[in-house]
């Protein structure tokens, strides 16, 4: 995996990354999110306790500390069928917090990309961090 420093002075070139896996999410039939990649390890009893628990905290940092885009819904469920990819302007403190999971996945051998992008879709959410899309089509 490429240290933070060589993935902030690629994106300075594009606007927006995103870190997903080749799994694909049963909503949006688009590449899962880092988070859910990693939690489908935990929930399938893969990580080992103490890797279980480093997920555990750095979910937790993220929820206190990022925005959560309105259109989850209440269960989680995304009925807009949107995804999230961070700011990179805004992005350096994020992927100091989220390298333990990117450490999680090369641990185990998850395979994963870092996919930039200046126009990943409609923008339907948006803070300091992060945007929402849907594809233009919907």
């Amino acid at each position: 995996m490429a240290e933070l420093n060589e993935i902030l002075n690629f994106t300075l070139e594009k606007k927006y990354m995103r870190i997903q896996g080749e799994e694909l999410a049963y909503k949006t039939k688009k590449p899962v999110g880092i988070f859910v990649l990693t939690w489908r390890r935990v929930r399938d009893g893969i990580y080992s306790e103490e890797d279980k628990n480093t997920y555990l905290e750095v979910d937790k940092w993220f929820k206190e500390n990022l925005p959560e885009p309105p259109f989850y819904g209440d269960n989680n469920d995304n009925p807009l069928g949107a995804t999230t990819w961070f700011k990179i302007n805004n992005s350096s403190i994020m992927l100091e917090h989220i390298k333990p999971l990117l450490d999680l996945l090369d641990k185990y051998n998850v395979p994963y990309e870092i996919a930039y992008s200046d126009n990943p879709g409609k923008v339907i959410y948006e803070d300091d961090y992060q945007i929402g899309v849907i594809d233009y089509d919907k």
